[in-house]
C-alpha cells in the first residue's frame, strides 16, 4: 500500500493568510483543494511537500457570480460537480460545464476543484508509476532521473498537459487571477502554460490561483470533444476545443442573413506538455462560409499539426488520426447550432 509522506496541513480562511502560509513554507510548501492530483503524486513520491496549505475554506475561492452578459467569476475551490451542475454555467457556459463533466468519476469531481484541474500536473507513462517502478528504469527527467524516456536524445520533458478544461479556457479567451504577498496579477489563459512536461505553468510557486475568469458571451460559441479509452475515469489523450465567433448583417429585406466566420480558434490538448492553439486550422474557417468544405479543411490543419508522442494511452500514430475526427466533431457539433 501506497501511503502518503509525515505533513503539516493548514487550512488558513483569507487569501492573505494563505499566501502568507506559503511564503513562509517556501519551496516546500504546496497549495491543495480537492487533492485529487497532489495526494496521489504525494504517495507515488512525486512531489514531496512537507506543508501542505488547504484553501478548500476561503470563502472567496468559493463564489461563482456574474452571467453572460458581463462574464462569469469562477473561484478556484469551486468543485467540478458544482461546475457541472450550476444553472448559469450550464445556461451562458455549457461548453465548460460539459468538459468538466467529461473529467474523472462523480465521486472525483465531488473532490476536484475547477483550479485543481487547471493546474494538473502534466502526465507520461514513465513518470506516472510508483516510485520502486520509476526506481527499475533509472527515474526519467521529469523526476529524479536525467533522461526522457519518451525521446531519450531530448534535453526537454514530453510529459503531456492532460486537463480537460484547459484547452476550453484557451479557446474561450478566459483569463486568470493569481495572487501572493507581493500582490495580485492577471494572465490570459492562452500565456498560462508553458511547452514544457517541467516548468509547464507560468506561475511561481508562492502564488495562489483564486479565480478564473470567462469573457462575455458576445455572439460566439465553442464545444470541446475528448478521446479517451474508457467513457469515464480516464484523463484525455486527445481533446480539441473550438472557438467560433459569427457575425451577422441585415439584407434588403432587414432579415438576419449569416455571413462568413468572423473569428475561430481550435486548441488542441493531450498531446504536447502545452495545449497547442493552431492557428491554421482557426485561419481556413475566417472569412469563409461555416459549411462542410472548409470544416473538413480546418480539420485537415489540426491533423497537419498534431504531433502526439508514445507517452499515453493508444498508439501515437492513431491518435494523431483521430484528431481529423474529433476536429471534425467538434465543429459541426456548432455547425447544428
Amino acid at each position: 500500500m501506497m501511503r502518503l509522506p509525515k505533513f503539516d496541513y493548514r487550512t488558513p480562511r483569507e487569501i492573505a493568510e494563505a499566501v502568507k502560509i506559503m511564503a513562509g513554507s517556501g519551496p516546500e510548501g504546496q497549495f491543495v483543494a480537492g487533492g485529487t492530483d497532489l495526494y496521489p503524486n504525494m504517495k507515488r513520491r512525486q512531489q514531496t511537500p512537507r506543508t501542505v496549505i488547504s484553501v478548500m475554506r476561503v470563502p472567496e475561492l468559493n463564489q461563482v457570480t456574474g452571467d453572460g452578459k458581463t462574464g462569469i467569476r469562477i473561484g478556484a475551490s469551486v468543485t467540478l460537480t458544482d461546475i457541472v451542475e450550476h444553472p448559469l454555467i450550464n445556461r451562458d457556459y455549457p461548453v465548460i460545464a460539459h468538459a468538466a463533466r467529461m473529467i474523472s468519476t462523480p465521486i472525483l469531481r465531488n473532490m476536484g476543484t475547477i483550479g485543481g484541474n487547471l493546474l494538473l500536473d502534466t502526465r507520461c507513462n514513465y513518470y506516472d508509476q510508483n516510485y520502486e517502478w520509476r526506481k527499475g528504469v533509472n527515474f526519467c527527467l521529469k523526476k529524479d532521473g536525467d533522461v526522457c524516456w519518451v525521446a531519450p536524445g531530448s534535453s526537454k520533458c514530453w510529459a503531456v498537459q492532460s486537463s480537460d478544461l484547459v484547452p476550453v479556457m484557451v479557446a474561450i479567451g478566459a483569463k486568470f487571477r493569481l495572487a501572493s504577498t507581493l500582490g495580485e496579477r492577471m494572465i490570459d489563459a492562452a500565456g498560462f502554460y508553458n511547452d514544457d512536461g517541467i516548468d509547464y505553468l507560468k506561475k511561481r510557486p508562492d502564488e495562489l490561483l483564486v479565480d478564473i475568469h470567462l469573457p462575455p458571451l458576445n455572439g460566439w460559441r465553442a464545444s470541446y470533444q475528448k478521446l479517451r479509452r474508457r467513457g469515464a475515469f480516464d484523463f484525455p489523450v486527445l481533446g480539441v476545443a473550438v472557438w467560433i465567433q459569427m457575425d451577422e448583417e441585415k439584407n434588403r429585406a432587414g432579415e438576419r442573413t449569416a455571413v462568413p466566420v468572423k473569428n475561430a480558434r481550435i486548441i488542441l490538448g493531450g498531446i504536447a506538455p502545452s495545449p497547442i492553439d493552431v492557428k491554421e486550422a482557426g485561419d481556413a474557417l475566417i472569412g469563409q462560409p461555416f459549411d462542410k468544405e472548409h470544416i473538413q479543411a480546418a480539420a485537415e490543419a489540426a491533423y497537419t499539426k498534431a504531433r502526439p508522442l508514445d507517452n499515453t494511452d493508444f498508439v501515437m500514430n492513431w491518435r494523431k488520426q483521430m484528431t481529423r475526427q474529433y476536429t471534425l466533431r467538434a465543429l459541426e457539433e456548432l455547425s447544428d447550432k
